[in-house]
């Protein structure tokens, strides 16, 4: 019996408070907020590999003739493939798990985002690693059954629910550590997430490499490793978030006045189940939306526009894109991969720079930015084409990317200026339905402008033209809907009552500080444990930037 209860007490801690409950985690005295970044970034560098999936579509779909697919008969669609054994499935089928991830991610932060500002961040970042993590080793059986709808459950909708819950762990976290810093403080997170797959992807090819045989792929085993890894690197950034305790701020900092720069920032706080019918809240949502859905378009077609348009002057030879023989066009895809990991560094580079700038600009201002100079490169596009200046049409992609993953990094802190800080997770789970609608509407638009132009007999080096111009009207309905963005009014802002009936909710009292203290008063303040925990998280980055700059060389040779 005295056993037994000794056993119960170290899971469940001392009065009953579990290892995952949100008391075990209120900081003690002397805890370093630099340490949680990292924490942050664990989760994000893992989740981030969904931008990383098309590694394995090539692969997969010659899963089972291993050196050339063996197609389905016209008889066997969508849902035929989701339960064949016999034949190997499309690209276009595999493509449609890039789809559920960000169907699912938005579903998921939206449904469980209050649930976050609840329980706390170690709980949903420990379901979050088993979502992701777990979602790959049940896609790894399925692609050893060579069943496609386990492969859909467990990465498409299992994962996706981990990407979702994983991706608004840290969110109110981190601002209400970096109150004075607060895009900074997200810009690092959500840097992560763009980052993602630079370590992802050429593991995974390493990986698919070393498992690989005569008879056998390799991307089952990849999975299960891969799955297993991102479990084990998200529960360590899990069980390295810590929350301040009630009423803590960084020492010397004083709440900033509202003017300048600072004048759309509040000093109350807004409950999530209000958002929904606040003005302010859906044009915040369109900002994000049409900001969004003009660089998912530009993102799935920079690389096969690139080609198009260049054609053969990408490798020094005369000839447009149709005029090139087989070996031109596989050299000239090679020059486009290289294009493609340099978009890539912009937009992880973008998430850090344009957050951390809204910080002395004010998000406000950023976001009018973007729509103004993304606005201006989009319109010049066409031009830069037309006069074949690469350094022009390449400079003008880069930018846009780098604005495309700054205002994911920037909104967090947008709706905390806007909101208030006890629910921003919850309310920034709330916004992101806004990616999952610009994740239909950007691709949409694109492509079937594409083949409508390329149907009328355009050719291929002009087809993109009238897109750009489509996208520079999405983004002037975003600059309007940023610019009519006002203060909340009070009305909308919880009473003091109401406010303190939620932090009891929350667990964020001074009672439950003494709780977090009494179990985990460590201190880490030493300056070997922030350099470690970075490290950590550091090293994997490095590597896979330094990846992707090789791949990047390949255009500039």
């Amino acid at each position: 019996m005295g056993t037994s209860a000794v056993a119960t007490g170290a899971l469940v801690g001392d009065g009953g408070e579990g290892l995952l409950s949100k008391e075990r985690i209120i900081a003690a005295p002397g805890f370093s907020r630099w340490l949680v970044p990292p924490a942050a970034l664990a989760i994000h560098l893992c989740i981030g590999m969904a931008y990383g999936f098309s590694v394995f579509w090539l692969p997969l779909s010659k899963a089972l003739g291993i050196k050339e697919a063996l197609k389905c008969g016209p008889d066997v669609g969508f849902f035929g493939q989701l339960f064949t054994t016999s034949c190997d499935w499309s690209i276009a089928t595999l493509g449609w798990m890039y789809t559920l991830f960000f169907v699912f991610l938005g579903l998921a932060a939206a449904v469980w985002g209050g649930w976050l500002e609840r329980v706390g961040p170690r709980k949903v970042g420990v379901l979050a690693a088993f979502c992701w993590g777990g979602g790959m080793l049940i896609s790894a059986l399925g692609i050893y059954l060579h069943q496609f709808w386990i492969m859909v459950l467990g990465s498409g909708v299992i994962g996706g629910i981990g990407l979702g819950l994983g991706y608004i762990s840290p969110v109110s976290t981190l601002i209400k550590w970096f109150p004075d810093k607060r895009g900074m403080a997200t810009g690092m997170a959500i840097m992560g997430f763009g980052g993602g797959a630079m370590i992802g992807s050429p593991l995974a090819a390493e990986l698919m490499k070393f498992f690989s045989t005569s008879t056998e792929v390799g991307v089952w085993q990849t999975f299960a490793v891969m799955g297993s890894i991102y479990i084990v690197a998200m529960l360590c950034g899990a069980f390295g978030y810590r929350i301040p305790a009630s009423g803590w701020k960084p020492k010397g900092w004083t709440p900033p006045v509202a003017q300048g720069s600072n004048a759309m920032i509040t000093h109350g706080h807004v409950h999530v189940k209000k958002v929904w019918g606040i003005p302010q809240f859906w044009l915040v949502w369109m900002v994000l939306t049409m900001n969004v859905s003009a660089g998912i378009g530009v993102i799935g077609m920079a690389s096969p526009m690139l080609q198009e348009v260049f054609g053969g002057s990408l490798i020094g030879v005369a000839g447009k894109f149709s005029e090139l023989d087989k070996t031109q066009l596989t050299a000239i895809a090679g020059v486009a991969a290289g294009f493609a990991a340099l978009l890539s560094l912009f937009n992880i580079v973008g998430r850090f720079f344009w957050a951390s700038l809204s910080d002395k600009l004010g998000r406000k201002m950023t976001y009018t930015l973007f729509f103004l100079l993304g606005g201006i490169l989009y319109f010049s596009i066409p031009a830069s084409a037309g006069s074949a200046n690469k350094l022009m049409f390449v400079g003008a992609f880069c930018i846009i990317l780098s604005m495309y993953g700054g205002s994911f990094a920037t909104v967090p802190a947008y709706l905390a200026d806007l909101f208030g800080t006890q629910m921003v997770g919850a309310i920034h789970g709330r916004l992101l339905t806004a990616w999952a609608t610009a994740g239909i509407i950007g691709p949409v638009v694109v492509n079937y402008m594409r083949e409508y132009q390329l149907g009328l007999g355009i050719p291929r080096e002009q087809v993109y033209n009238q897109t750009m111009y489509i996208l520079v009207g999405m983004l002037l309905v975003g600059l309007i809907c940023n610019l009519l963005v006002r203060p909340v009014a009070d009305k909308h802002f919880m009473t003091d009552a109401e406010l303190a009936q939620e932090k009891r909710l929350a667990h964020d009292n001074a009672k439950a500080g003494e709780v977090g203290k009494s179990h985990e008063a460590f201190h880490a303040t030493k300056s070997l444990t922030v350099a470690l925990a970075w490290a950590a998280v550091g090293i994997p980055l490095a590597w896979g930037v330094y990846r992707t700059m090789l791949s990047a060389a390949k255009f500039f040779s």
